[in-house]
């Protein structure tokens, strides 16, 4: 299980370090691909599969469901960690999460999630402040 937020930096190509803890779950190759809320997801291959999987029961004939489909498989991207725990990240995913330098690395149980530390920043001040929002949402959730 993924947990904890790490602060790393991009690098002029486009690397990233991944945190040596998240290394040896993701494993050699896993899949980034686009987030919600302007992040990007990186799943080790066995938990992709599983959401790949959850998404091919979407009914086609629903256009929220295609688009939901097309917004995660277009974006998605296999990846590797160099000999240094780098990883490159493509050019349209940087650009989906506005990565430029300062980023963190999350992570959220059965993924990683990397944010650019501003955007993580203002989400967690928007989280903070709704707190009583979100407590109520995890009571309706039974949680």
């Amino acid at each position: 299980m993924f947990m904890g937020e790490h602060l790393h930096t991009v690098d002029d190509k486009g690397r990233i370090i991944i945190p040596a803890k998240f290394r040896d779950e993701l494993g050699e190759r896993f899949v980034v691909t686009k987030g919600l809320d302007k992040c990007l997801f990186v799943f080790p291959h066995s938990e992709w599969l599983n959401f790949q999987n959850k998404l091919k029961t979407l009914p086609i004939s629903q256009p929220q469901a295609r688009e939901f489909v097309r917004f995660f498989c277009a974006g998605a991207a296999e990846c590797d960690i160099d000999k240094q725990g780098r990883v490159l990240l493509p050019g349209n995913l940087k650009q989906h999460a506005r990565l430029e330098k300062d980023a963190v690395v999350v992570g959220v149980m059965n993924r990683v999630e990397i944010w650019s530390q501003g955007l993580w920043e203002a989400y967690l001040q928007g989280a903070e402040e709704n707190s009583d929002e979100r407590a109520q949402t995890m009571a309706d959730l039974g949680i």
